[in-house]
């Protein structure tokens, strides 16, 4: 028969083989983990550094395009200008003898009124009410 202390010691044994054979079946796992982890990494690495070339050529192209834009956005500017200063000179061409013009045309229509009617004072001595 066994004493009190063997058993404890058969149950200490059996506790620990347990323990050993669940750790040893975590650990498959881990190093299963593991593997596949390195060959999704590999396969990442071989898809990348395609992907960055063509990354690469992307940028460069949009760098290329960018700058023909700013060529054409530096050409618009300055044409934008020149349309601002012709619109200045067409409009002080045109509204200088437009004013004067139509000066003459107050200044006659008021010489005609004050021919036919010589009795009106005139609106430059001003109105007091």
């Amino acid at each position: 028969m066994l004493t009190a202390g063997e058993v404890a010691g058969l149950v200490v044994a059996m506790f620990w083989a347990i323990l050993v054979c669940f750790l040893a079946m975590v650990l498959v796992k881990v190093a299963r983990l593991l593997n596949e982890t390195t060959k999704m990494v590999s396969e990442l690495s071989d898809r990348v550094a395609p992907l960055l070339d063509d990354v690469t050529a992307t940028v460069g192209e949009a760098n290329r395009r960018l700058v023909a834009v700013e060529a054409i956005s530096t050409d618009v500017k300055q044409v934008s200008g020149h349309l601002a200063r012709l619109s200045a000179i067409a409009s002080t061409l045109v509204t200088g003898p437009l004013i004067k013009v139509s000066a003459l045309g107050h200044g006659v229509r008021r010489a005609a009124a004050a021919r036919r009617d010589p009795h009106r004072r005139p609106l430059s001595a001003g109105r007091r009410r």
